[in-house]
């Protein structure tokens, strides 16, 4: 348990919460006292970091693998243009201790995986899960459960948003429902598109990932009720709201992690042939016979480019006719993670067998081999 005592300086800073009468001075030093792990920054992780940072929750744990992309800043306040190709985790951590000295920040660059979030999730108080893919979610509730940890889960989708307190501690000892006794079982792989897929309002994260730092303060303050038993749907083009009772299932039963992937029917995905940019450079001194393919965006392109061909990703599919079958063909984009996705929906469509991946993208070009290019 941390030092629990603020200084002058956090009695005005938190002055209009005090001023509440059921949240007083012991509802901000429970929040002082506190460790929130937030898994994933980015458009739930963004608005519920801000927020619990600002709050004066005293530790807050950041898990995020991903590097901030041009695409993220529609939804995923935290970052600006400057932080682009940088450390998602590191980078939200670092714009915390900006807007509040007070409290401690932890950033795990890293994937929750089935041998960390034990380790990682015993080390906290409160999870609040900002993921988008449900074998992440399964893992979260599973290892909440397992550690006796509450999980405040939310999820969003096109205009869609909902929101739910999970595995909370009654007062008679119990535990409250968990994601599993909502949903037993994973849809379908493909059934449910993610928000890269099937896209997500802009405004959207922002509104549920609010409520989800809402519930996660109400959890650690013991104010209000929170919404454990409940699952809150929002639908923010007709602006319809549902809460709808959740209830504990006795079958459902964990008692270990398992692999996740496997579970939700997913097929583990073959490491891609690469190269890397000093490949690239000597291919392209040599004078060496092959394709080039930039997948970026039109606007992307005119700001820097390797003079390769532009075929966007959203179309490569159905201009796959313009790849050439003899010869290597190098797809690249800003990172790698772009390109590497075209080719992996290339190889579905037909048996390709010599499409390589730029690994790093133009970034790493512009760090390693032209540090005067643009890096867009």
């Amino acid at each position: 348990m941390q030092d629990q005592n603020l200084s002058p300086q956090e009695m005005a800073r938190y002055a209009r919460h005090i001023a509440i009468p059921e949240f007083n001075l012991e509802g901000q030093q429970k929040l002082k006292a506190a460790k929130v792990l937030v898994i994933g920054s980015g458009g739930l992780g963004s608005p519920v970091l801000l927020y619990l940072a600002a709050a004066g929750v005293g530790h807050i744990g950041i898990v995020d693998f991903d590097v901030v992309e041009d695409s993220n800043l529609q939804r995923q306040v935290l970052f600006t243009i400057d932080d682009i190709g940088q450390s998602k985790a590191k980078t939200a951590a670092a714009r915390l201790k900006k807007l509040n000295p007070f409290i401690q920040i932890t950033a795990y660059d890293t994937a929750l995986t089935k041998e960390n979030a034990l380790d990682l999730v015993a080390q906290y108080d409160v999870v609040a899960d900002g993921t988008d893919n449900f074998p992440t979610r399964y893992l979260v509730n599973d290892a909440c459960v397992l550690t006796g940890k509450t999980n405040v889960y939310a999820s969003i989708f096109r205009f869609e948003g909902q929101v739910s307190v999970f595995n909370q501690k009654n007062a008679d000892g119990t535990f409250g429902p968990n994601y599993r006794d909502l949903f037993p079982q994973p849809p379908p792989p493909g059934l449910v598109p993610n928000c890269a897929e099937g896209g997500v309002l802009g405004v959207l994260p922002g509104i549920i990932g609010s409520l989800q730092a809402s519930e996660v303060i109400k959890v650690i303050t013991g104010v209000g009720e929170t919404l454990s038993g409940r699952l809150f749907l929002l639908d923010a083009a007709s602006f319809i709201t549902r809460t709808l009772k959740v209830s504990k299932n006795p079958a459902t039963k964990i008692e270990e992690l398992i692999d996740y992937e496997l579970f939700c029917g997913m097929e583990r995905e073959k490491p891609l042939p690469s190269i890397d940019v000093q490949e690239l450079k000597k291919m392209m001194d040599q004078g060496e016979d092959f394709q080039l393919i930039d997948v970026r965006l039109l606007y992307e392109y005119e700001i820097a480019n390797l003079q390769g061909e532009r075929i966007p990703m959203d179309s490569i599919v159905a201009e796959r006719g313009k790849i050439d079958r003899h010869k290597k063909v190098i797809l690249h984009c800003r990172t790698g993670k772009r390109s590497a996705e075209a080719i992996r929906q290339l190889q579905k469509a037909e048996p390709f067998e010599n499409l390589y991946n730029l690994n790093g993208g133009i970034l790493a070009w512009a760090k390693e081999m032209d540090p005067n290019m643009q890096q867009y």
